[in-house]
């Protein structure tokens, strides 16, 4: 979270977008109290589906941990065919990685995947390690005007954007004017729009704590006004369209267009790991192959993510993918069927049970923990203080009996969370 505050230095307004000193006095308590918990900085070896064998050492004496806080939320983490494909390019090459600028040399592989998840997603995809260096990379490219026509642009932030996306904003500032709004606030950003001759704004697609961005809406005030919209559909990718072009993605044109950017993951829902970005033209392609920091001097994704991702690419494009998607989506009207949240009837794997006290949220997911039930909490800073809470990671692999299994602890816990009955389609195994 970034603390936003103004000062004055020599008759000129600084804005300062960060507080880390305040951010880290504020929340110390609730990071030790959790780790003290044996909540967080938690370790395991994966088995098979949703389980891993918690802690280290013999794996006969470990017990076994249903885990809801993955967010593979089609199952494919541990894939065979994505485990095979990992392994598979790195004996074709007999190397991990080539320690070079992609500048300079790059595998062969990953020209194979920018140009295959170039075809699935009908986009200019470039691959970069992880989401957080992709957006890293765009970031200043936006602020500079480069991507519009030379003309430096407002750029906004939705409040709540991820840190991944928020923590440049020192960097875009530096460049140009920064602004923040409240969160899906559509009417302050079409203020700004009327009031500005070019403005950028910045959100995820789906928000890593619930919810979605207004996808409808800002189109809207695209064609109304010219906004270039930056979208970080990490949370979204895999799980919308025909061949998993996320949220996001799959509510744009067929041709992306030069004022429209979507980031994505590729080790969520994708399950393989490292991070994209989708551009629409050969110009914007041309200067990040060139001038975005993190691909032209930093390391390409390794040869294990690169295999990875072709062999995910290769369950995108066949039938079990929508499978998949199906299933998910059953076992979230599971979940909703007997947990009541502000997510409930959508068609997002994110749930959040609100506690309120921190104390309260830390405890209770260690009570899940010792039940053989792992899930998130959530403090200050990554919700407000005193509305911490519990996130819930529903993926296609979970079993029907550990989903149920957990909503009855909850609500143990939580009795006021209990929902309303409502019919259940019919659910796979």
């Amino acid at each position: 979270m970034q603390q936003q505050s103004e000062s004055s230095s020599a008759g000129r307004l600084i804005r300062h977008f960060r507080n880390t000193k305040y951010m880290i006095n504020e929340s110390r308590a609730f990071f030790d109290a959790a780790h003290a918990a044996g909540i967080m900085a938690v370790h395991g070896r994966s088995t098979i589906g949703r389980a891993f064998a918690l802690g280290t050492g013999s794996l006969d004496s470990r017990s076994r941990v249903i885990d809801f806080v993955r967010c593979s939320y089609l199952g494919l983490d541990n894939h065979p065919a994505i485990v095979a494909a990992a392994i598979e390019a790195i004996q074709a090459h007999w190397s991990l990685h080539w320690s070079c600028a992609r500048t300079r040399l790059n595998f062969d592989l990953l020209a194979e995947l920018e140009a295959t998840l170039s075809d699935m997603f009908s986009a200019r995809v470039l691959a970069f390690s992880t989401v957080m260096l992709a957006n890293l990379g765009a970031m200043p490219l936006l602020a500079s005007g480069q991507l519009t026509g030379g003309c430096k642009p407002v750029v906004v932030f939705d409040r709540i954007a991820h840190v991944s996306l928020a923590y440049h904003k020192p960097v875009v500032a530096d460049e140009t004017q920064v602004e923040t709004i409240a969160h899906n606030d559509i009417d302050a950003l079409e203020r700004l729009c009327r009031k500005h001759p070019l403005v950028v704004y910045v959100c995820d697609g789906v928000y890593s704590m619930g919810g979605t961005s207004p996808i409808k809406e800002l189109r809207q005030l695209q064609d109304r006004y010219g906004l270039f919209l930056y979208v970080d559909d990490a949370h979204g990718i895999s799980l919308f369209g025909r061949q998993g072009e996320g949220f996001a993605r799959s509510q744009f044109p067929q041709v992306l267009g030069d004022r429209t950017i979507i980031a994505a993951s590729l080790g969520k829902g994708f399950g393989a790991s490292g991070g994209i970005l989708m551009l629409g033209t050969a110009d914007q392609e041309d200067l990040f192959r060139r001038y975005s920091i993190p691909y032209a001097f930093s390391v390409a994704p390794n040869l294990a993510a690169v295999g990875a991702a072709l062999g995910s690419c290769k369950i995108h494009r066949s039938v079990e993918l929508s499978e998949r998607q199906m299933r998910l989506a059953q076992r979230i009207s599971i979940f909703d069927s007997l947990v009541a949240t502000a997510e409930q009837g959508n068609s997002l794997p994110i749930r959040m049970i609100s506690i309120g006290s921190e104390a309260k949220a830390i405890a209770i997911v260690g009570e899940l923990l010792n039940a053989g039930l792992y899930t998130s909490v959530t403090f200050f800073p990554t919700v407000a203080r005193g509305r911490a809470g519990i996130r819930v990671c529903i993926t296609a692999d979970h079993e029907v009996d550990d989903i149920e299994r957990l909503c009855d602890c909850i609500l143990e816990k939580v009795p006021d969370a209990t929902a309303k009955p409502t019919p259940l389609a019919s659910v796979p195994p």
